[in-house]
């Protein structure tokens, strides 16, 4: 593994968070390679929200107004019930005039599609299941199932919750002593989700498509473990989710297969088929015709782990998006803290020396950790607010009585927690951002002073 100028990265994992890298790493000319298990990026999933702390990267790397022409802007999310009534509404409305951009929804294969436009199809590998890495003082090598290997500087793992380069970093972690217990558990999930998204359709038959603002609402069954969800988009289709409280905290070792074998989609679909919808007219829509209006092979079952784990690097490796914390949906804040995941680390690998050694690398990644886990562990706090919506207990009661009386400045802080942390990439030129709150502090921007003074150090010898 000779050593190389610039650190050759290996991103194993072609999400949002290993997308949204590899996009960094080639505008800032590191050389990366990305290597996704899937042959091909399937349209599953149902719908993403994006907020102003993700708008900046979209401005800084040139793509903000092709998301735009995929995004349908979200001003908050309302609450009903099975009456098809709206009980309260949480208000994100000031995020413009607060942070300097809008939320918005987009379905999930329309992010992906904008991501993968912008990777050099050259950098991106399909079909490479990894099944080994290791790292030496000089550098890290990846084998996958097909024979072939690939070697670097960098190791990255993206790969998701059940990621394969966390689980064989803390492998060896663990045979060496240096793992933490609470990182050697088994990763929980207390709630499992129905999820999908609607072939295009006409507003006619659900008229709250035509309105200009997603209509993201979220009904509560009454005296059932079920709550369900949709989310209208840009191009008209609904997305959609279905979410059981289990009642107890299980893992994926722990569940019977049968729980997730082909049948437990339909087995889920025809339980919730006459739970209530707002169309926002006078058809009454139930969630069998939502499943009705969607393609049967984009419609799966999955688990909601929540866990933020505490060790995120070793050497030359490290971690990014779910792969290092796994948080609820509830909150709209996984993709977004994957993306800032990328951003940081991309901050660091940009301030590194060339050919730099392991210290040198680990010591950036710890820089890393040090930014993004206290923000990890906020996103992983609020989600478990949002979650309370739902979570048939009576911290239900709490939330509900809270969001309906909270004053205009209670919520204006509750959003500033939320967005004031707005992280920039240190090598491109800085957006515009018109936001009455201004970015909260970004300790990766070091990075700046870092290669400018040896830029300067450089020029003088």
């Amino acid at each position: 593994m000779s050593a190389i100028a610039k650190p050759k990265v290996l991103i194993v994992g072609a999400g949002l968070g290993g997308m949204a890298l590899g996009i960094l790493l080639h505008k800032a000319k590191i050389p990366f390679e990305i290597y996704e298990r899937a042959s091909v990026v399937k349209p599953l999933g149902t719908a993403l929200s994006f907020n102003a702390t993700t708008a900046v990267m979209f401005k800084q790397c040139g793509f903000y107004d092709e998301f735009l022409a995929i995004a349908k802007p979200m001003s908050g999310v309302q609450v009903g019930n099975t009456r098809r009534t709206i009980d309260y509404k949480i208000d994100f409305s000031e995020q413009e005039e607060l942070f300097g951009a809008n939320g918005f929804i987009v379905p999930r294969p329309d992010i992906c599609d904008l991501f993968i436009r912008h990777v050099p199809k050259e950098h991106m590998h399909m079909g490479k299941k990894v099944v080994s890495s290791e790292q030496t003082e000089e550098g890290v090598r990846l084998s996958f199932a097909d024979g072939t290997t690939a070697e670097g500087a960098i190791l990255v793992g993206a790969d998701g919750a059940y990621s394969t380069i966390r689980q064989q970093m803390y492998e060896q972690l663990k045979k060496e002593d240096r793992l933490l217990a609470s990182d050697g558990e088994p990763l929980p999930f207390s709630t499992t989700c129905l999820v999908g998204q609607t072939k295009p359709l006409d507003p006619k038959d659900f008229p709250s498509l035509a309105l200009p603002d997603s209509q993201v609402m979220t009904i509560l069954g009454k005296g059932t473990p079920y709550a369900w969800s949709i989310f209208t988009t840009k191009r008209n289709t609904i997305a959609w989710a279905v979410g059981e409280v289990l009642g107890r905290e299980s893992s994926k070792e722990g569940e019977k297969n049968e729980e997730w074998g082909p049948g437990a989609a339909e087995a889920m679909c025809e339980l919730s088929r006459d739970f209530p919808v707002i169309s926002g007219g006078d058809k009454l829509v139930t969630m069998g015709d939502l499943i009705d209006w969607t393609p049967k092979d984009l419609i799966t079952k999955v688990m909601l782990e929540e866990k933020v784990f505490e060790t995120w690097y070793d050497g030359r490796v490290v971690l990014i998006g779910d792969a290092c914390h796994k948080i609820s949906p509830a909150g709209g804040a996984g993709a977004t803290n994957a993306i800032h995941d990328a951003i940081t680390v991309a901050n660091w690998i940009y301030a590194l020396p060339p050919s730099p050694t392991k210290n040198d690398i680990e010591k950036y990644f710890a820089e890393y950790k040090k930014e993004r886990l206290p923000k990890a562990k906020e996103a992983y706090e609020s989600s478990l607010m949002f979650k309370t919506i739902s979570s048939k207990t009576y911290l239900e009661w709490v939330a509900a009585f809270c969001f309906k009386n909270m004053p205009a400045w209670m919520n204006r802080k509750m959003l500033a927690g939320m967005m004031a942390y707005r992280p920039m990439v240190a090598f491109l030129p800085d957006p515009e951002d018109n936001g009455t709150i201004p970015p909260s502090p970004q300790h990766s921007l070091e990075a700046r002073r870092i290669v400018k003074e040896r830029m300067e150090a450089a020029s003088r010898a």
